[in-house]
């Protein structure tokens, strides 16, 4: 993962002092190319790290070999951590790295630091078919995040109608491309799809955080949760074979279960939080697709097919 090599990366010019791309790729088994890019990235987010040219040349960070991060401004540590933080919530050695160095850093920063690394979860596993790139308010909700500023907020939930609500931003999290918040709403934990957010205002009032908040804990608890809403309803369904990846793609990996046929067709169990959610996704896949169960969701599909010809009559 990058966000690991580039820790990595840091701490070995902190060792070495000077570094070239070459040294680097060899270090961490990767091309030359890609360790120019690592190098660069950490420039790019404010790192003091410069490249030197000619004879002798490489990269080091500024003021030479350190065996600290002391050399960091407050929002180089911020942005450092912001970046690679959300690694460690998948790989628990980048996790040990981000400690080690919090705690290299000068007193002063450590708190800013953690929290910064904090603010952010990675859950790689999807729900339903991959989404676009995170949102412009990505970054503004991490800032309210860390800062710990109370957000003003219009959200619009499924088929519901705006509205406003004034939320205590506790962490963010990515799930396969998809971005949501948590926070707390008059107390409550509150889960909010950032796509669903049309607006955004990070306030000057303080928010407030419960002391043993765990982002990653918390965010396993909401996922238990939809897994289970998600199960509320259910189909049988028989189609080709060649259709099911598409289904996984529609409802995501863990509601949808195959059990072969043949070699060309599949019997199916698709689970979803309510009927009228399953009947729209299927109702595109009409033509592939016979419902074996329950024969409400038969009688349901038959509605919209209904509906969908009478509105489109010529």
């Amino acid at each position: 993962m990058r966000a690991d090599r580039l820790v990595a990366t840091l701490l070995l010019m902190q060792a070495r002092g000077r570094v070239t791309a070459k040294e680097v790729a060899e270090e961490f088994e990767t091309s030359v190319a890609t360790a120019r890019r690592d190098l660069e990235a950490l420039s790019a987010a404010g790192i003091p790290v410069y490249p030197q040219v000619g004879r002798g040349g490489g990269w080091q960070l500024l003021g030479g070999a350190r065996t600290d991060l002391s050399g960091l401004t407050s929002a180089e540590a911020h942005e450092l951590f912001l970046s690679v933080g959300p690694a460690a919530s998948v790989a628990p050695e980048t996790k040990s790295a981000l400690r080690k160095l919090i705690m290299s850093l000068p007193h002063t920063f450590r708190a800013d630091a953690a929290a910064a690394a904090a603010a952010v979860v990675i859950d790689p596993a999807r729900w339903g078919r991959p989404h676009r790139a995170q949102t412009p308010l990505v970054k503004e909700l991490q800032a309210a995040v860390t800062q710990r500023k109370k957000v003003r907020l219009s959200y619009r939930g499924w088929e519901r109608d705006p509205v406003e609500r004034l939320c205590d931003p506790w962490g963010l999290v990515e799930k396969n491309g998809v971005w949501y918040l948590l926070g707390g709403v008059d107390g409550t934990q509150r889960t909010f799809r950032i796509e669903r957010i049309d607006w955004a205002i990070v306030t000057d009032e303080p928010a407030n955080r419960p002391d043993n908040f765990n982002l990653a804990e918390a965010w396993n608890n909401v996922v238990r949760d939809v897994n289970e809403q998600r199960e509320s309803a259910s189909t049988v369904v028989v189609t080709n074979s060649a259709i099911v990846p598409f289904l996984r793609e529609q409802f995501g990996d863990l509601a949808v279960e195959e059990t072969a046929f043949d070699d060309q067709h599949a019997r199916v169990r698709i689970s979803a939080p309510a009927e009228i959610m399953l009947a729209r996704g299927l109702a595109g896949w009409g033509e592939y697709i016979d419902v074996v169960e329950p024969a409400s969701l038969r009688a349901e599909l038959m509605r919209l097919g209904t509906a969908l010809r009478e509105r489109n009559r010529p």
